[in-house]
């Protein structure tokens, strides 16, 4: 009597990769069947069983199962295990050691990963809305350029489907805080910085476009990166001083009783002279050093004041900015 071979998983992965596990019943295997209940199911031993036989993880269904202590790491290998498209919602991964795992296009949302290890995960476009990182290894992680509800919510600007959007954004929010505290908690200060200045621009993404608040939100982040940036406010000052710089070549300043500014009938030489001379007033008008060698004289004056103003300002920011940033 000829034995009839069971039938194989149907499960695809984006890849190509068939699973080669029976199935139930369903079309699918225990590990890829969505509607197998797998709540509070120790499934820890079985898993890892599973992944050193050589089964296909990609796109498994874990909704809710107990994963705790779970141990997938390829001791040797460059390359950690492929889980993505995996579905871990409510899943619970307590102390999991996850080291150079690729959960990428998959779900962790809610998941429970305090105490574990995720050091070199790939978690490209990866739900992580309501995630547990307390004491948890998230060093060189990579979330990608940007997280999965950024997308999202881009998109849906784009459909003109505003309500969702905001949704979204505020769950971009709520991601890069939880990443941010995990970070903090770890140490990773520089890490930590990165999180908080995706925080804040999740924050200004939810308020009214052309509206004070995101205006003024616009501005610190070009100035300063929300004081994680301190090259940014080194740029803005370079910029400050050459366009002032501009302003008293063309209004002209006054030295030694002589006007000296940009005009059609001095030389070349005359002119680069000006120049040089307006660059070096703008440089001691903001660091408002004014040594009086050279004066402001009509529109100038209004602009000088503008400049020693901005300039005081300026460079105490950046002593905050540098100081905040090497104290970590």
């Amino acid at each position: 009597m000829l034995m009839t071979e069971k039938p194989k998983c149907r499960f695809h992965s984006p890849t190509k990769q068939k699973c080669q596990e029976t199935d139930m019943g369903t079309g699918f295997c225990f590990w890829h069947d969505e509607k197998f209940d797998k709540s509070g199911l120790n499934l820890k031993d079985k898993l890892e069983r599973y992944a050193k036989s050589g089964g296909l993880l990609q796109g498994l269904k874990l909704k809710r199962a107990n994963l705790d202590g779970l141990n997938l790491v390829k001791p040797g290998s460059k390359e950690g295990y492929d889980l993505s498209g995996s579905d871990f919602y409510r899943a619970s991964l307590k102390g999991a050691h996850l080291f150079n795992t690729k959960i990428e296009n998959g779900s962790l949302m809610k998941a429970n990963l305090n105490e574990a290890n995720l050091h070199c995960c790939s978690l490209k476009d990866t739900n992580l809305l309501g995630i547990k990182l307390f004491n948890t290894r998230i060093d060189n992680i990579n979330i990608g350029i940007k997280i999965l509800q950024q997308t999202q919510a881009q998109s849906a600007l784009n459909e003109g489907k505003k309500d969702i959007a905001l949704d979204y954004y505020e769950q971009s929010e709520e991601i890069y805080r939880d990443l941010r505290k995990a970070a903090e908690f770890q140490g990773l200060f520089e890490l930590s910085g990165k999180f908080s200045h995706q925080e804040l621009i999740m924050r200004r993404y939810r308020y009214p476009k052309w509206s004070k608040r995101r205006i003024f939100s616009k501005f610190i982040d070009l100035l300063c990166g929300y004081g994680e940036k301190p090259l940014n406010v080194i740029f803005f000052s370079l910029s400050l001083i050459f366009c002032c710089a501009m302003c008293y070549f063309v209004f002209g300043v006054s030295q030694s009783n002589h006007i000296i500014h940009f005009s059609l009938q001095n030389s070349t030489a005359d002119n680069i002279s000006a120049l040089l001379n307006s660059l070096y007033f703008s440089v001691v008008t903001f660091t408002t050093l004014g040594y009086g060698d050279i004066t402001p004289v009509g529109y100038s004056r209004f602009i000088a004041a503008c400049e020693a103003f901005s300039g005081s300002f300026t460079l105490a920011l950046f002593v905050v900015v540098f100081v905040k940033k090497l104290t970590r």
